[in-house]
């Protein structure tokens, strides 16, 4: 069979073979777990099985799929945490009890689930649980969460942009106080913040249940609980409810590469044995535990989770996290895939490909609005193409290597020194036919040990140089100037979407450091100081003005690529066309440039909309906005205009009705 991605890609030629292996160890994965004419989106619901349920006759039912355990008993503050009062009966590879009205636990009610394996008792909380709670003590354990009656959504009428604008977003340290933050108050403080600013999707991390806070989310124990820290669950459908009423699309940042090695709080030998979801070894950076994406039972718990936080919670799509490190069994750890066959040979985990290819059609069977995103530094080709295609089935992939590309860029080279045909060589790469999310720092670049862009370019001076009444200062003027052509060149050259860490469009000036015994366990570090921004007398909302403009400016765009117009490298200067806006890029830091001719594609009037120079974003104001540049012929036939270019200075010019 001739596969769509090798006509896209010719390269791939050579590996038809694999690419026809790949789709075959998926459609026979298909039939190993569906019974005949199911669906995968019929087959994930083991939420709707296991764990905790009320039956209609009030009676509290509780299963769980535990091959390797002897036995299972349930304890609680229901029973005094009577240990062997209610033992749960083993039908083949699970356990279940059904605990009458009269003596069923109530809501609120703290559970755990024993687990007897050759003798010995180990408390776990239920792989299942979709509500856990800290104690006093600082141990955790189940609590039973079923409402009285289900959620009132009021999100019917919801209509999301085709272009994802991703405000990436940490509930808890999104306040200013140096405290966790809640659901609520991110609904009432935060997405009003996100809707003014322009960006129409939210990417929340840190949702599923961790037990240290200072992983950021990404040590997950309890795959089915929205964390406690932040709220109910109804809190949480109320946030993203409330999104959805102003048109806010919410990915859920979903960590199915790997799980917390905690045994009492996760899944870690849950039925006594190690190898019950996840393989023997452990992932050798971060100390984690490896899920075992072949054996059916695994696949079954992660495709429910994912059905479970769409189906309950109306999340739109996720971010899948640590992709790189599931595709090979290296986990890419100091790898660089320089070649095609670096994807293709035996270190490639062929049931991580395939849980990825199930848990693609499976989130595009429950939602067809439904967004997924790659996070994969590797390039594996094929990750953004459907299935038929040969590909893997994600929606997007991160443009990891951009950040990389701005840091590398401000820590090695002077400014004279930047190369424009590497900007839009380096922004403009990405597999034929497959789309990508740019964007120039994250969350990964705003973390305690990194910097941000702001502060790569400004540093110490931020502290004392952001005041409209300070004198001028040469490092903030510069560190504005190219904070602000930074992310629009990103943002222009993007074809398919964008991506910013929250704070970050204004230059937030602190890094995240979560608490921890090092910090003293402080939350200074672990907030958003939004007051920053909201003071007049203060630069950082002149960046926060600049952001908001070219989201608005980029959200009226087309999803179609930019076109190179000029490039010329001995001026540092790059000319592109963006559905038709031209934009015009002046990187040089000392030269100014008169009469600079500017190619562009239709014959008219052009003015400049907006610029990274004006004064109301804290530049010199050295664009002229209302003189209207008329085109004509230059001496080899070509259609341009000719127009002042000031030195770091980024200026969208748009086509005027005569």
């Amino acid at each position: 069979m001739s596969w769509k991605i090798i006509e896209r890609d010719p390269y791939l030629a050579p590996y038809e073979e694999a690419i026809d292996y790949r789709v075959s160890l998926f459609e026979n994965k298909k039939k190993e777990l569906l019974k005949k004419g199911q669906s995968l989106k019929n087959f994930a619901n083991g939420y709707l099985y296991y764990g905790f349920h009320r039956d209609e006759d009030g009676s509290f039912v509780y299963r769980e799929w535990a091959p390797g355990a002897d036995e299972m008993h349930l304890t609680g503050d229901f029973n005094n945490w009577d240990r062997l009062e209610y033992q749960m009966t083993k039908v083949g590879d699970n356990f279940e009890i059904r605990i009458p009205k009269e003596k069923a636990p109530e809501n609120g009610s703290r559970l755990k689930a024993l687990v007897t394996k050759n003798g010995v008792t180990t408390e776990h909380i239920p792989a299942y649980a979709n509500y856990v709670i800290q104690n006093p003590d600082n141990s955790w354990c189940a609590a039973v969460h079923i409402p009285e009656k289900p959620y009132e959504w009021h999100d019917a009428k919801t209509r999301f942009s085709k272009k994802p604008l991703i405000y990436e977003c940490h509930v808890g340290m999104a306040g200013e106080e140096p405290r966790v933050h809640t659901y609520a108050e991110f609904r009432d403080d935060i997405l009003p913040r996100v809707q003014k600013a322009g960006y129409n999707t939210i990417q929340l991390m840190a949702i599923m249940e961790h037990p240290y806070y200072g992983s950021f989310g990404y040590q997950v124990s309890n795959f089915f609980a929205p964390s406690r820290r932040f709220g109910t669950p109804e809190d949480l459908k109320s946030l993203i409810d409330t999104a959805h009423q102003m048109n806010i699309r919410v990915l859920l940042d979903v960590v199915h590469s790997h799980a917390v090695k905690n045994t009492q709080e996760g899944l870690n030998m849950f039925d006594g044995t190690d190898h019950q979801y996840f393989r023997r070894e452990d992932h050798p950076a971060w100390d984690t535990k490896l899920f075992d994406y072949g054996r059916p039972e695994v696949i079954h718990f992660l495709l429910s989770n994912l059905k479970y936080w769409m189906d309950e919670f109306h999340f739109d799509g996720f971010r899948f996290d640590g992709v790189t490190s599931m595709l090979y069994y290296d986990h890419g750890l100091g790898k660089a895939f320089t070649d095609y066959g670096t994807y293709f040979s035996p270190n490639t985990d062929h049931d991580a490909v395939t849980y990825l290819m199930l848990a693609n059609e499976l989130i595009h069977q429950v939602s067809k609005k439904a967004v997924t995103i790659a996070e994969d530094m590797s390039g594996m080709p094929g990750m953004c193409l459907p299935s038929k295609e040969g590909g893997i089935g994600f929606d997007y992939r991160l443009s990891m290597g951009v950040p990389d590309l701005w840091i590398k860029l401000l820590k090695e080279k002077k400014d004279e020194d930047w190369s424009v045909w590497q900007l839009w060589h380096e922004l403009t790469q990405h597999r034929p036919g497959e789309k990508t999310i740019a964007y120039a720092e994250s969350h990964d670049q705003a973390l305690v040990g990194d910097k941000t862009i702001m502060f790569w370019l400004c540093d110490a001076e931020m502290y004392t140089g952001m005041s409209k009444f300070n004198p001028p200062s040469l490092v903030i003027d510069r560190g504005i100037a190219l904070h602000k052509m930074i992310r629009l060149i990103t943002f222009t050259l993007a074809e398919d979407g964008y991506l910013n860490f929250m704070g970050n469009e204004f230059g937030h000036p602190e890094w995240i450091d979560f608490p921890r015994e090092g910090n003293g366990w402080s939350y200074h570090y672990c907030r958003r100081q939004w007051s920053l921004v909201d003071d007049e007398d203060l630069k950082y909302r002149f960046l926060n003005d600049f952001d908001r403009v070219m989201i608005k400016n980029g959200s009226r765009q087309k999803n179609v690529p930019a076109r190179n117009l000029w490039v010329n490298e001995g001026d540092q200067v790059l000319v592109v066309e963006k559905d038709g806006d031209i934009c015009i890029f002046n990187f040089s830091p000392d030269r100014s440039y008169e009469g600079y001719r500017i190619p562009v594609l239709e014959e008219g009037v052009y003015q400049a909309a907006f610029s990274t120079d004006d004064t109301a974003f804290a530049g010199f104001g050295r664009v002229d906005h209302k003189y209207r540049y008329h085109t004509e012929k230059d001496a080899e036939g070509m259609t341009c205009f000719y127009t002042y270019l000031p030195s770091r200075t980024a200026i969208v010019f748009k086509r005027k009705n005569k």
